[in-house]
Order: C-alpha cells, then sequence, then structure tokens
C-alpha cells in the first residue's frame, strides 16, 4: 500500500465518523456529499471529512481500500456504510441513529463537530 493508503486507512481507522467527500463542509462541490453531511449533521455525529478533489489518488486509493466505486463515502468505527442514498435512507427510517449510537455509545452527538482532515501532504 502507497503512504497514501496508508493515510486514508489511518483516518478511515481513526476517526469515529469521517465523509470522503467532494469539498469541504464549508464549500461542498456535489450534491450527493451535501446529502450525507446534511445525513450525518441532523443524527448529530462528530464529523471528520476529506475532499477528494485536491488529488485524483485520494480517490484512487479510497476506492482501492473500500471496494465503493463512487463519492461521498461514509464510514462509521472502520465500517464503511456507504453513499449519499444508503446514507440516507437509513437517516430517514432511523437505522442512522442506531448505527451510530451502538458504535459509538448512547452520549456521542456532538453537534457542529466538525473537522477536515488533509492528505495534501501524503498526496503530494
Amino acid at each position: 500500500m502507497s503512504e497514501l493508503g496508508d493515510r486514508i486507512k489511518d483516518i478511515i481507522e481513526t476517526e469515529d465518523v469521517v465523509l470522503f467527500m467532494k469539498g469541504t463542509p464549508q464549500w461542498v462541490m456535489c450534491g450527493n456529499s451535501m446529502r450525507a453531511l446534511e445525513a450525518l449533521r441532523a443524527a448529530e455525529a462528530p464529523i471528520a471529512t476529506v475532499d477528494v478533489l485536491p488529488n485524483p489518488e485520494i480517490r484512487q486509493e479510497l476506492t482501492a481500500f473500500s471496494g465503493w466505486p463512487t463519492i461521498p463515502q461514509v464510514f462509521v468505527k472502520g465500517e464503511l456504510i456507504g453513499g449519499a442514498d444508503i446514507v440516507q435512507e437509513l437517516a430517514v427510517n432511523g437505522e442512522l441513529y442506531e448505527k451510530l449510537r451502538d458504535a459509538l455509545g448512547e452520549d456521542y452527538r456532538a453537534p457542529g463537530e466538525e473537522r477536515t482532515l488533509s492528505l495534501a501532504t501524503a498526496a503530494a
């Protein structure tokens, strides 16, 4: 695995909730990324985001790691939950809350806790 692949794996394994998206929470560049972000926000998840747009290798390495071909990708405690459609559906039927609670504990809620992580050093 490349250095970039190792960094992606490390983020997935160490962050409680990570959203690989097009853009950042402040500057979303894709409707599907926005839908996934909004679902996580509605569930009051603590969100770490990674912008895949700065370097095409980020998306390639992520897809190789996860086996999921599209962006966005949401991981909870290292487990791939899915993309925008799946995360939004889970939010609508209450299962997203259950997954977050089961993985992070009853008191997981952290409204407004969002961090943007950079893979720029590994992707340079």
